[in-house]
């Protein structure tokens, strides 16, 4: 909860503090320490400027009634992920106008691709909702999350220890390497839920369907009821020539271990069975999964080889909840994608490049972007107001099923910026909202450096925020300043959107109107869901942020040729380096 000091409280608890003292020596003040190169920013509107405040506390800024959007923030990772108490005060200062040494982001035109919209510019209240509300009830949920995360945390830590070793599963290439449509194979499939030990179930499962990328298995026990041979040869082909190809033009090829050419998808209710019939209706279910363990263990446990495993079509509910053909057909798409892209991850990361996986706070971005860019496909097969059972539907229905959940988390994650951090969450934490972060961010540095930045970020052995670093050829703090003024510069009300740089914008989404649409069709309590607090020129702000999170502030500069200064410091003593303290400042239109 922030807390406004106001000036009189400052004045008497300054009073107190002196008369304390002895009248003859009185207590000197102590100057601010000015971050970054110092002098005065003097920013144009539509300006930004992320000053590093490793080594100081203070920033001075253009009065002239000036408006600006002022975010303090802790641009790391690796460090304690644990609330850091700050305070902001805002005072007019003598500093002159006269030496500006910062570096601004200029503009640089961009073409923005907007989504549908009524007349108006707002989505009527209600469109959508049905459908929110009927994807919320079939999504796989926080079940899907906890056992995802587990075997990506697995992964990490047995990799980390040298337990799971790179060419452990590697298998001789064989002449034969594709097998036999209707052929039937064994595999071992994890069947506990807990995996720091986990058990295995044998299953033997036929090959339904051998395409161009992805070999289907289904298990010989499933549940009656399923699919039928027409809908099984559907749901391999959208799999086969549709979501593999756009995972690969992402992120890049995976490792082949098994040299057959393929990915392996086994749809066994042994997935089903991983939750039980009364938790899937309180934290839903499992869709599916990839596991590292089969990549690097030669265990007997392990099927060598890439594989995706999914769960099987069980309407009348024999294992665990029901599922039907239809809502796999809904829910299963977005899950493969999602784990495609961990097994392509883990695979280059580990087993190609011998080197570590990566940290789940990026890797889980990965796999939204992911998710969304399944989205993007129908989204661009179905233009407004096409494919929509609503045509004020800002996505068709198709898309829906691959965009939902990274709205709801990222809606979560911007009520809470400064507590959600992005950067030093597990995929293995409880939780969803700081999966929304990861989301944003990772879509906004393929809006800022191509599509192409995904697939750097996969073929190579960096990992966190190094990688991105790496990735994008430059400093990590750089690009989460302005990627942190981003979410509210978006999509300022009133101005035209290539008003606003590129760099403190999203190019290929509008928050504002995603936000609004997930609002009116009842996700949200707000519209938008940050806030800005102002903080008036002789008062003080207090709060904390987590590392790897920023606050939102509006300072409103007194008019005249003077300049406003901004405190950025700790309730007492200096910021820890590690933090990495910086303030971004973007000027206002108003």
């Amino acid at each position: 909860m922030i807390t406004v000091l106001n000036r009189i409280a400052i004045a008497l608890a300054a009073a107190s503090l002196v008369a304390a003292c002895s009248s003859d020596h009185p207590a000197a003040p102590v100057a601010d320490k000015l971050c970054g190169t110092g002098g005065v920013a003097s920013l144009a509107v539509n300006q930004a400027a992320t000053i590093d405040c490793t080594s100081g506390s203070a920033i001075d800024l253009a009065a002239g009634g000036a408006h600006y959007l002022v975010v303090p923030q802790f641009a790391t990772s690796l460090v304690p992920n644990k609330a850091v108490a700050y305070t902001l005060g805002v005072q007019q200062s003598s500093a002159p106008v006269a030496t500006s040494e910062f570096a601004f982001v200029a503009a640089s035109p961009a073409a923005a691709i907007s989504a549908a919209r009524s007349a108006d510019g707002a989505l009527p209240n209600g469109a959508g909702a049905a459908a929110l509300a009927r994807l919320l009830t079939r999504l796989p949920g926080e079940r899907q999350m906890a056992f995802d995360g587990a075997l990506r945390a697995r992964a990490r830590r047995a990799v980390a220890s040298g337990a799971w070793r790179a060419a452990a599963a590697r298998v001789a290439p064989r002449e034969a390497a594709t097998p036999v449509a209707g052929s039937i194979r064994q595999f071992a499939v994890v069947s506990s839920f807990s995996t720091t030990n986990p058990t295995y179930a044998t299953v033997s499962a036929r090959l339904a369907y051998v395409g161009t990328n992805v070999l289907v298995y289904v298990d010989t026990l499933s549940p009656a009821g399923g699919f039928t041979s027409d809908q099984l040869i559907a749901f391999s082909k959208l799999f086969d020539e549709t979501l593999y190809p756009i995972d690969i033009a992402a992120f890049g090829n995976p490792s082949d271990i098994d040299a057959n050419q393929h990915v392996i998808m086994l749809l066994t209710p042994i997935v089903n069975s991983l939750v039980t019939k009364a938790a899937c209706k309180t934290g839903g279910y499992v869709g599916g999964f990839f596991d590292g363990f089969d990549l690097v263990s030669s265990s007997v446990n392990s099927n060598k080889g890439e594989v995706f495993y999914g769960v099987v079509p069980d309407p009348d509910s024999t294992v665990s909840c029901a599922h039907t053909v239809a809502e796999l057909n809904e829910v299963v798409p977005a899950t493969f994608l999602h784990e495609l892209q961990h097994l392509i991850s883990f695979s280059q990361h580990v087993v190609v490049n011998h080197g570590a996986a990566e940290e789940g706070w990026l890797d889980e971005g990965m796999s939204l972007v992911a998710e969304e860019l399944g989205g993007e496909h129908y989204e661009q097969k179905y233009p407004p107001p096409t494919g929509r059972t609503d045509p004020r539907q800002l996505f068709p229905d198709s898309a829906e099923g691959y965009i939902i959940g990274e709205l709801g988390d990222s809606y979560s994650y911007l009520l809470r910026t400064d507590t959600v951090t992005a950067t030093l969450h597990s995929d293995a934490d409880d939780g969803l909202a700081w999966r929304g972060s990861d989301w944003l961010l990772l879509h906004w540095l393929g809006d800022q450096q191509g599509a192409a930045i995904y697939q750097r970020l996969e073929h190579n052995t960096a990992t966190g925020t190094a990688n991105i670093a790496i990735a994008a050829g430059e400093p990590f703090p750089n690009l989460f300043g302005d990627f942190s003024l981003s979410l509210w510069t978006d999509s300022i009300v009133g101005q035209p959107r290539d008003a606003v740089p590129q760099r403190d914008r999203f190019t290929t989404r509008n928050l504002r109107e995603l936000y609004q649409a997930y609002f009116n069709a009842g996700g949200g309590p707000r519209a938008y869901p940050v806030v800005l607090n102002t903080v008036a020129v002789g008062n003080t702000a207090s709060g904390k942020m987590v590392p790897g999170t920023m606050a939102f502030y509006r300072v409103d500069a007194p008019a005249g040729n003077g300049s406003v200064r901004i405190k950025f410091a700790p309730a007492s003593g200096t910021f820890a380096t590690n933090l990495h303290p910086q303030v971004s400042v973007y000027r206002l239109p108003q």
